[in-house]
């Protein structure tokens, strides 16, 4: 089979107002309000972020060199609880995607009822050009300059984008060092000797198995033989696209950042893991043949996980789509604008701030766990998460059916109308 580059996304005749994060996310927000009946006033209180910081974060260089990076921390909504929410390292960094990112996670925390807020945090660089020394210096004066924020009560970042459990068990170590004792609880997804929580890892993951299983139940179809494709092969692509393999499912192709790789009969997992684990990237992988990456999201399957970024799927792209199911793995897979030609295709979307919500769920457990000086086993953290997660759908499911709106604009109106419901008690202080 040959599959070509015939379906690029041409993103340069795209509206570039269709790929703001933040213009879809308040797209995204209007359309679920609508059914709330919010006055103006509400509307106006959930849509500004509480707090932004912007700073310059400089870094002596290996060579001798000082080099000034831009670093970003919003925190969009705190009425639930402390702001939670990841700091990525990445190249295409921006204030919109920091602000659009932070009011993902404050609906994100809302639709699985976590006790969070929303934040986000990230520094514009390409830390594939930084030396793991680098790395550290860039993390710990990021961290010093946006530490008034920063607090286990006020604000607990986590990995995302190009960062992991090294990253986090820096900005732990800055924190404690600057407040003169070791709080664990200031971040989560660091590593288990530090306070991290068993099953972290495979947590985002392991929640976007758990929705595609409901999805299944939900459609009355049949999990086992069923075919996916995974975009994204990394920290959320590469551990989903394992658990359905293990699940019975028949992983048809897979990408990374190098390109994507296809076979009918399945692609053998565990060894195209091993080979990324071995090599980085996919390229080369014998057990598939390459495809061009656009082609991957428009291959007729049961299931597809774009577990990348954002903005893969396009009004451009959209109506190629042919999978049964889209379970969102990435943060923003989807443009606003693509919403309506999916569902109008049949497309079940589940909505990014459900799907991928299995990460953030068990970093409230990590932070639980450091509260109390106490750690679970990985069993009873998979356990809680399978059971907070499948609340969640069926919750996210019913309202579906009562406001006869899709899932995503369901997980909008709940989400919302929690974080609505905690302004409305706790009244505005003057």
């Amino acid at each position: 089979m040959t599959l070509t580059a015939g379906l690029e996304t041409r993103a340069d005749i795209l509206d570039t107002e269709e790929l703001n994060p933040m213009s879809a996310m308040l797209a995204r927000y209007d359309a679920a309000s609508k059914h709330l009946g919010l006055d103006s006033g509400m509307n106006r209180l959930l849509t500004h972020p509480e707090y932004e910081i912007q700073v310059a974060v400089p870094v002596e260089m290996d060579n001798g060199d000082v080099q000034v990076f831009t670093g970003y921390r919003v925190i969009h909504n705190t009425a639930r609880g402390p702001g939670k929410g990841g700091i990525r390292f990445d190249a295409g960094v921006s204030i919109e995607e920091v602000r659009a990112l932070a009011a993902w996670m404050t609906w994100k925390c809302a639709v699985v009822d976590l006790p969070f807020g929303g934040a986000k945090g990230g520094i514009l660089c390409n830390p594939f050009r930084l030396s793991s020394r680098e790395l550290e210096r860039l993390t710990r004066r990021y961290t010093s300059r946006i530490i008034s924020t920063l607090g286990p009560d006020s604000d607990v970042p986590a990995p995302d984008v190009n960062t992991n459990e090294q990253t986090m068990a820096w900005i732990l170590d800055t924190y404690s060092m600057h407040v003169g004792r070791s709080t664990p609880g200031v971040v989560t997804g660091k590593p288990v000797a530090l306070g991290g929580s068993l099953g972290r890892r495979d947590a985002t993951g392991r929640g976007c198995l758990i929705m595609i299983k409901e999805a299944f139940a939900h459609l009355g179809m049949q999990l086992q033989g069923s075919t996916v494709a995974v975009q994204g092969f990394g920290k959320v692509g590469g551990v989903a696209a394992r658990l359905l393999h293990e699940a019975g499912c028949r992983v048809v192709a897979i990408s990374d950042r190098g390109g994507a790789i296809y076979n009918a009969k399945g692609i053998d997992i565990p060894a195209a893991l091993k080979w990324v684990g071995n090599r980085v990237l996919l390229d080369g992988f014998p057990g598939a043949e390459p495809i061009a990456a656009e082609a991957l999201l428009a291959l007729d399957v049961d299931v597809l996980v774009p577990a990348a970024m954002e903005n893969v799927i396009t009004s451009i792209n959209a109506g190629d789509v042919r999978a049964r199911i889209v379970c969102e793995g990435a943060n923003g897979p989807t443009t606003a604008e693509a919403d309506a030609i999916l569902d109008a295709n049949g497309v079940f979307v589940i909505p990014d701030i459900l799907a991928n919500a299995g990460g953030v769920t068990v970093s409230y457990f990590e932070w639980v766990q450091n509260r109390a000086a106490y750690h679970w086993t990985e069993r009873v953290v998979n356990d809680r998460l399978t059971e907070i997660m499948k609340r969640a759908f069926s919750d996210v499911a019913r309202e579906s059916r009562k406001r006869n709106v899709t899932m995503r604009t369901a997980a909008y109106c709940l989400a919302i109308d929690r974080v609505a419901t905690a302004h409305r008690l706790r009244g505005l202080y003057a």
